[in-house]
């Protein structure tokens, strides 16, 4: 129900901690070190489950004429 982010600021380092009153944050699976975005970051923060957020397909169109 909490969480703790460390962060540069350019010339000095700022901690931020959050904690969740009635639910838990839904961290991603796996063991390995992950790299979030700013907006997956702010979602995490929210509370959101980012394993059930699906990104809409990126498309290539060709140009014509």
């Amino acid at each position: 129900d909490r969480i703790k982010i460390l962060g540069w600021g350019g010339n000095g380092f700022w901690l931020l901690l959050k904690r969740l009153e009635a639910d838990r944050f839904t961290w991603p699976s796996g063991t390995e070190t992950i790299s979030l975005t700013v907006e997956q970051l702010h979602w995490l923060l929210d509370g959101i489950d980012l394993a059930v957020i699906q990104k809409h397909p990126r498309r290539f169109y060709e140009r014509i004429g």
